[in-house]
């Protein structure tokens, strides 16, 4: 991996697990509904902005039932369900929960194949359960405050992006930029009903606007843009090592912006977590080295 792409994939990392940050801050003040409208409408606008600088055109009716598919379990819903839980738990603990989603995509391709897992596969599954139960079982006082169901809806949320991945491989064949930029608009469509039974509660102010703009422009749109030019430039293993860094970067902005706390939980949580997905994703730092050592030597 070069240095521009390592810069890159740490920046994405550090952007996504600020998106954890900015939902905490928000998310009680405009309700899951209003909060993530505005985040999907304000990506959605960002990549249109691209699209029209790069001249780009997505062909929306075309692949109509494809875009609402990838922007209902990919976006709409695991967005509200992660903004509903951000109203209880820490960004840091959100980031976590938001790791289990390759378990999940693996724990789904097995059920939906019949197929019969590896030992290794069998192992990260126990080792994601494990760091989740870690999470919930040990902070009493996160469940004092009525948090198991917040958990619950974390959890959830990166359960709809396994499935995501699972339809994505069967799905039709359309570029990753036109993917993230039409089923932003459908997720915007999606949201919409939803406004009226989630009102705001507090009208927003300075640091709330910010915090909104921020979710949408930069931990949505640019950091789709990113992800994708990560893919092209390193391969979907090496872009996926993206996953194991974001909850470290979620601890980190929790601590430093909100005073949250990092018990031994959280810690030993997030090992098993990250440890059950380079198990369940097969991710190897030599796999990575050969696969960059190999691209280098055909270019």
């Amino acid at each position: 991996m070069t240095i521009p792409s390592m810069l890159r994939l740490i920046c994405l990392a550090a952007i996504w697990g600020g998106s954890f940050l900015f939902m905490r801050i928000s998310a009680n003040a405009l309700g899951p509904a209003y909060l993530m409208e505005a985040r999907v409408f304000f990506a959605a606008v960002s990549l249109l902005l691209v699209a029209l600088y790069m001249k780009k055109k997505v062909n929306f009716s075309a692949h109509k039932q494809h875009f609402f598919i990838i922007g209902f379990f990919n976006t709409a819903l695991p967005f509200l369900l992660f903004a509903y839980a951000a109203q209880t738990l820490p960004a840091s603990i959100l980031s976590i929960l938001n790791s289990t989603a390759a378990i999940w995509g693996a724990a789904i391709a097995i059920v939906c194949s019949r197929s019969v897992p590896t030992l290794k596969i069998v192992m990260g599954l126990i080792c994601g359960v494990i760091g989740v139960f870690i999470l919930v079982g040990f902070d009493q006082s996160h469940l004092a405050q009525g948090s198991g169901v917040a958990m619950l809806a974390g959890v959830m949320a990166a359960c709809c992006y396994g499935i995501a991945s699972n339809y994505a491989k069967n799905a039709p064949k359309i570029s990753s930029f036109d993917n993230a930029h039409g089923s932003m608009w459908a997720a915007c469509l999606i949201i919409l009903p939803l406004l009226p039974f989630m009102p705001i509660r507090v009208m927003p102010d300075l640091q709330i606007s910010i915090s909104v703009i921020l979710l949408g422009v930069v931990c949505t749109g640019l950091a789709y843009l990113l992800y994708f030019r990560l893919i092209e430039d390193v391969g979907p293993p090496s872009a996926l090592s993206v996953t194991f860094l974001i909850p470290l970067f979620g601890i980190l902005w929790g601590y430093l912006f909100l005073n949250e706390s990092v018990g031994w939980n959280t810690a030993f949580g997030a090992l098993f977590v990250i440890g059950g997905t380079m198990l369940v994703t097969g991710f190897s730092v030599n796999k990575i080295l050969n696969s960059n050592r190999k691209e280098q030597h055909e270019h």
